[in-house]
């Protein structure tokens, strides 16, 4: 019997460890940090930002949550997100990975699927 994504994740207690892992990481990421200092200005803001990451991944990877979020697209219009941003969110994202111990099947899987929003992520 084969297991989703999701439960892989460690169903919605893993994936919010993960998030949190991750944004903890773009926060003391030099590359990237700019972009999220703002939001840890405002916790609430913050907050919002990682439930709406949470329900994506959640969402996305096969659990019961449903994402309301704006699209990726929407999301990104206009912040001109460079290519060494993206590689250094990436990073983080492996890095985050692998302290939550996740295994390798997984992280590559995690890894495409955020690879494959390059497009509506990066120079928009």
């Amino acid at each position: 019997m084969s297991t989703t994504l999701y439960e892989r994740l460690g169903e919605s207690a893993g994936i919010r460890d993960l998030v949190d892992a991750i944004v903890r990481r773009h926060l003391e990421n030099p590359v990237i940090r700019k972009r999220y200092e703002p939001l840890a200005e405002e916790p609430e803001r913050l907050e919002s930002a990682a439930r709406n990451l949470c329900d994506f991944l959640e969402e996305g990877s096969g659990g019961p949550a449903t994402y309301q979020g704006r699209s990726m697209v929407e999301t990104h219009r206009g912040m001109n997100v460079s290519g060494e941003e993206f590689l250094a969110a990436l990073d983080d994202i492996v890095d985050a990975m692998q302290e939550c111990d996740l295994d390798e099947s997984t992280q590559k899987d995690i890894l495409h699927i955020a690879y494959s929003l390059k497009p509506e992520i990066v120079r928009l």
